[in-house]
């Protein structure tokens, strides 16, 4: 079922594809569910531009035949597709399980529009059930580790910071070439302070807190496609 709702949720978001449009390409397996729509759509003649947000997409877009640029060639996009690992009722979101968190947040800080797409078991009340991804420099990271449980504790929330691995136990290196430490705090009281307090960290590339960003999400149901925000808002 919760394929069809992933499926459901990247269909609805397709309908919003124009011609001509610059899209930036989430990563994720429901993102990825997009970008196969999107692909069909492109072979039967739309024309679009796109800027991938990880290079397993970008590998995926390009085997499906859609013209991908960068960010530097087209800084400005109209509209991002994307996934969340949490969506809460004011489009904050928690990103990240995909390990692609600072690519994600530069495609969608530089597009107009950010609609997310998920299925009901995203929407959350409180954020932080689903563990914080927070991608962080591989130098001094036990010096950055104990400074973020400080900006943690400091925010009101507390759990455990985990280094993230593969499955072959070696750690994991984002496309950047970062590491990730995953915070389990079960909940998250002040997503703003808790986003303010680890941007301050040195040694911290970026958090999955997602604030300001999404304009929009559709959340699949078994009884239909919920909208959440604006489709049509753009951001200033």
């Amino acid at each position: 079922m919760s394929d069809a709702l992933k499926k459901a949720a990247a269909d609805a978001a397709l309908a919003l594809v124009a011609p001509g449009m610059r899209l930036g390409l989430g990563t994720g397996s429901t993102a990825k569910l997009f970008v196969d729509g999107l692909g069909a759509r492109v072979a039967q003649g739309l024309q679009v531009i796109c800027v991938a947000t990880s290079e397993a997409t970008q590998a995926q877009a390009e085997s499906l035949g859609i013209p991908m640029s960068t960010l530097d060639l087209t800084p400005e996009l109209d509209l991002t597709i994307d996934g969340a690992d949490e969506v809460d009722a004011e489009l904050r979101l928690i990103k990240g399980g995909g390990a692609a968190l600072l690519r994600e947040k530069i495609v969608a800080a530089a597009s107009r529009r950010m609609v997310v797409i998920a299925d009901a078991g995203k929407l959350v009340g409180t954020l932080g059930r689903f563990p914080l991804p927070i991608e962080v420099v591989p130098f001094g990271l036990e010096a950055t580790r104990r400074a973020v449980a400080a900006a943690i504790a400091a925010s009101g929330a507390n759990g455990e910071l985990v280094l993230r691995k593969r499955p072959d136990g070696t750690t994991l290196l984002t496309d950047g070439g970062h590491f990730i430490l995953d915070a389990h705090l079960g909940s998250i009281a002040d997503p703003e302070r808790l986003a303010a307090l680890l941007n301050q960290v040195p040694g911290v590339v970026e958090s999955g807190l997602f604030i300001g960003l999404a304009t929009a999400a559709f959340i699949a149901r078994p009884e239909g496609v919920q909208i959440l925000g604006d489709i049509a808002a753009q951001r200033d």
